[in-house]
């Protein structure tokens, strides 16, 4: 009865120790695996919104894209279908075109002045470029509307591009600082000692060294300004743009063009950014 009684004891021991040693195994993996898995929720929860652009744009719901019709490539093969999209996508590429080229060089040049210059007022000039970004939409918004009405500015394009390259420069400025903040100072010692002069130097040494960071401030401008619709909706007057269009269009339901658009617009950013990175990774490699 002895040895029974202990095989009994034994069981329920063995028992709490396999489960204790699963919890463990799970608990451990779990903390090795955490940041992966974060990783992918984020990602599922960012690019959720995308996939459903991308498969509603092969929907065969007409000009009203809210429910599941059927699959259909006719959207992608005439993507100006609805009316008056390929307009407005159109006004909404020359505006951004345009801010983002204006933003890209003043930014430029604020930025270089900023993180190679000494000057009275440069803390508060650093102040001045951060206060666009923290400001709200719609104040920004009405405050250009009313500088607009008062200097007697006709609303439209001319109105849209002052409104973008204001915000835009902020952006560019930010994000061209802290490129040449980066850069190693030796490198034009350097070419400076092999007899070029500011100009040589800065073309041929500190500009390629910078271009990275100009190209990524020049896209980020331009998504910017692509997408905008608050500042552009209370400047733009009778122009049409790509947001508001989707914006109005959303109270009758959003034809499926516009996904396809917006898909598109999508696959050229990756494409380009992957390019980018294929080219870098070329250089490094060669």
């Amino acid at each position: 009865m002895t040895a029974t009684t202990s095989r009994h004891s034994a069981t329920p021991t063995s028992t709490g120790s396999s489960g204790n040693e699963t919890l463990y195994t799970i608990r451990r993996w779990l903390e090795r695996n955490a940041l992966r898995i974060y990783g992918v929720l984020a990602f599922a929860y960012l690019f959720t919104p995308i996939a459903y652009v991308t498969l509603y744009s092969f929907n065969n719901g007409g000009h009203n894209n809210l429910t599941w019709q059927g699959f259909t490539l006719d959207n992608w093969k005439n993507p100006c279908g609805a009316p008056d999209v390929c307009t407005a996508v159109g006004n909404s590429l020359k505006i951004g075109i345009t801010a983002t080229i204006i933003s890209t060089i003043l930014g430029t040049m604020v930025a270089f002045a900023l993180a190679r210059q000494r000057f009275r007022g440069r803390t508060a000039t650093n102040l001045i470029i951060f206060l666009p970004m923290a400001t709200p939409e719609v104040v920004l918004a009405s405050s250009l509307l009313t500088l607009f009405l008062n200097t007697k500015i006709q609303l439209g394009f001319l109105t849209i591009v002052l409104a973008h390259v204001m915000f835009s420069i902020s952006f560019v400025v930010v994000a061209v600082k802290a490129r040449v903040a980066s850069l190693d100072p030796r490198l034009e010692q350097a070419a400076g000692d092999l007899y070029a002069n500011e100009t040589q130097a800065f073309l041929r040494v500190t500009l390629p060294l910078v271009a990275p960071g100009i190209a990524g401030a020049a896209l980020l401008a331009f998504s910017l300004s692509f997408d905008d619709y608050i500042i552009t909706a209370f400047n733009s007057g009778a122009v049409n743009t790509f947001p508001k269009f989707v914006y109005n269009s959303a109270q009758r339901g959003i034809p499926a063009q516009a996904y396809v658009i917006g898909a598109f617009m999508f696959f050229l950013a990756l494409f380009i950014v992957l390019a980018a990175e294929l080219a870098r990774r070329r250089r490094r490699s060669a």
